[in-house]
């Protein structure tokens, strides 16, 4: 058979290649003083952002264990019948949690009810309805709001709010919720102005302006065209707030919400004021209460003893346990929707 000759270029080519065919990316030998100055702040920039990351999570890792240690002497004479004990008696050296407990969780969910529906009609209004030349000053107004000492509000709630809500709004309350079965025990009582309602009015107040704030500014974020393309299709504003806004800025208004909650779980002086700082369970939210930062701020300067001092602790550390696992679920809830995002509903 005759051999057959096959020109060079029509060669089949092979997966070994030689170096004349590699075309390798050549690196200068000698960089300029410029590039280098560039590659050292690039090196100096990394390290310093990321010393700061670190120090971040080393001083929460620090509080926690300053926390545990501090609080050892309450941890080891109550054990976790701390959480769920409702005495509170110096005099006798018996300390529980679950007054304080209930009621930083309660005037937090009760602010939160308020809060976030209001907070999202602001940031709507601000975002698609107000006119321009209402849009600047009410933002203003607003931002001005999350300035206020939150002492200010607590002299504000008891002096000026206390009196008007115990005369003309509780009877009302009273009178009509407190009469409807199974939720009227919530609503029973005397008409005192302060309690855990109170609290939660003030605390939704206090956390309206930073929960609005954040959400207008995400919601800004939103590129003109989405919503345009959203009203060109015929969807009313409501359509486009619930099916293009939110879902693009999600995270953000979590954010916000955590925020705003963050806020009121560990506010102190203005809860403080108007709470009625009384050590005992009542299923009234008209009732006064007491929260883990009102009896911070009102029982550590006199705390004598050990274990008068460590059980206040322990309250500091629950109070950070519950914020983290708060921010803990919130995460969570923002990785389950990421999952489910282009899922078939």
């Amino acid at each position: 058979m005759d051999a057959v000759i096959i020109p060079f270029h029509q060669a089949p080519k092979t997966d070994k290649m030689t170096n004349h065919d590699q075309k390798i990316p050549q690196q200068p030998a000698n960089r300029s003083p410029k590039e280098r100055l560039y590659r050292l702040g690039d090196i100096v920039f990394e390290n310093v952002t990321r010393f700061f990351a670190f120090l971040v999570l080393a001083t929460l890792i620090a509080i926690l264990i300053s926390l545990v240690i501090t609080s050892m002497p309450s941890l080891k004479a109550f054990g976790f019948g701390f959480l769920f004990s409702d005495d509170w008696d110096p005099v006798r050296e018996q300390f529980g949690a679950m007054i304080p407990i209930y009621g930083t969780l309660v005037s937090s969910l009760i602010a939160m009810l308020i809060a976030v529906p209001i907070s999202f009609g602001i940031a709507v209004f601000l975002t698609e309805m107000a006119p321009n030349w209402l849009k600047r000053p009410l933002g203003t107004a607003i931002e001005l709001l999350a300035a206020i000492p939150s002492i200010i509000y607590g002299m504000w709630g008891l002096f000026v709010f206390t009196p008007v809500f115990s005369e003309y709004v509780q009877p009302l309350i009273i009178g009509t919720l407190g009469n409807i079965p199974g939720i009227g025990a919530l609503f029973q009582g005397p008409p005192m102005g302060i309690g855990m309602l109170t609290a939660g009015i003030i605390l939704a107040i206090m956390v309206i302006p930073f929960i609005s704030a954040v959400m207008r500014d995400v919601f800004e974020l939103v590129p003109a065209v989405l919503k345009e393309s959203a009203y060109g299709l015929g969807a009313t504003t409501w359509e486009v707030v619930w099916k293009v806004v939110l879902p693009y800025t999600k995270t953000g208004v979590v954010g916000g919400i955590m925020l705003g909650l963050g806020r009121a779980l560990g506010e102190t002086m203005a809860v403080t004021f108007v709470i009625g700082n009384a050590q005992r369970f009542s299923t009234s939210l008209l009732a006064p209460g007491n929260s883990i930062a009102s009896s911070l701020a009102n029982e550590f300067s006199e705390a004598v003893g050990d274990l008068y001092t460590s059980s206040l602790i322990e309250l500091g550390l629950i109070l950070f346990l519950i914020t983290t696992i708060v921010l803990a679920i919130a995460k969570m809830m923002l990785l389950r929707l990421g999952r489910m995002e282009g899922a078939t509903s």
